[in-house]
């Protein structure tokens, strides 16, 4: 009895090692905690232990945002995915922009999996502000933050519609901005992120706003990529928001093997609709994103992609 009782158990142990040895692990790093997009990786790291059965496991690891990112592809492994703009993997293999004189092989190794929400631009009046146009910000107090893509692009955006030093700019940080709003110390704010944005969502459901929408002409002037916020999105809205995004995406290097690309990008499309559920951000992710991932993408990426009948251009294999 004892020997079976001893071999049982080395049975169960050698099992136990084995679903060990088999377990796939990533690093998944994307933004500051406490962000909407260090979110997004926490629930993709649920989808996919959920969708494999915890056969892949994502352990998400703070940023302090996307060049470091992008950065950090020189020291890491083949478990490394990271999320940036792909307008800055470019940059990297260009040796432009942030990357001028820190050029490195390891950039051309970078390869997409998936999009995830893009970053998006929300221009936010209050209804006492009366403003409904960019022209009518003239006058206005406004509250652009400093530091974040959102502030820097709102400032490019105020300067190419002829709002240059026409707008009060108000010296706070963007977390205060819906408190500013309310206390009518600002007439509106600019903030840039995944839609549906938390912050705009609690400014439209306490003091009522008017997002502003950008025409074609206007979008073309901001070289950026136009998108829709769809009616409804907000409380009070009634139509849709024209405004601009920019689009980012999960990334790894060709280190990581096929099969294990193949699995992450699979299970995560799988499991998208299940994420919509409980967080509406995802529902704007879909096949049409792919194509502003304007950077080759990973051969098992691309096995899935073939499989799910979505298509990828030629400079994107």
């Amino acid at each position: 009895m004892k020997l079976r009782h001893f071999v049982s158990l080395a049975a169960l142990a050698i099992s136990a090692a084995s679903t060990i040895q088999a377990q796939e692990r990533v690093t998944y790093k994307s933004a500051k905690s406490g962000t909407s997009y260090y979110q997004m990786g926490v629930e993709i790291a649920e989808a996919v232990k959920a969708g494999t059965d915890g056969g892949m496991i994502v352990t998400i690891e703070e940023s302090q945002g996307s060049t470091q990112n992008v950065m950090e592809v020189r020291a890491r492994g083949a478990d490394y995915v990271f999320t940036t703009p792909p307008a800055l993997v470019g940059a990297a293999q260009r040796a432009a922009g942030p990357f001028d004189g820190k050029g490195d092989p390891a950039f051309d190794e970078i390869r997409a999996l998936f999009p995830i929400p893009s970053l998006t631009m929300h221009f936010v009046m209050s209804d006492d502000s009366g403003v409904t146009d960019f022209a009518g910000m003239e006058g206005k107090t406004i509250l652009l933050g400093s530091g974040s893509f959102g502030a820097t692009e709102g400032e490019k955006y105020l300067g190419l519609f002829g709002l240059d030093g026409k707008v009060n700019l108000a010296d706070a940080e963007l977390s205060n901005a819906v408190a500013a709003l309310k206390n009518g110390q600002i007439d509106g704010f600019v903030t840039a992120g995944s839609f549906p944005a938390p912050n705009v969502i609690e400014a439209a459901a306490s003091t009522g706003v008017t997002v502003l929408s950008l025409s074609d002409a206007q979008i073309a002037e901001t070289g950026r990529t136009k998108l829709v916020i769809p009616a409804g999105t907000y409380a009070g809205q009634d139509s849709d928001i024209v405004t601009t995004s920019l689009p980012v995406a999960a990334f790894t290097t060709t280190k990581m093997s096929d099969d294990n690309a193949y699995q992450l990008t699979k299970t995560f499309w799988e499991e998208r609709e299940k994420m919509a559920e409980s967080a509406p951000w995802w529902a704007g992710v879909d096949a049409g994103l792919i194509e502003t991932v304007n950077v080759r993408f990973h051969p098992g990426a691309i096995r899935y992609y073939e499989e799910a009948g979505m298509e990828l251009s030629d400079e994107q294999k």
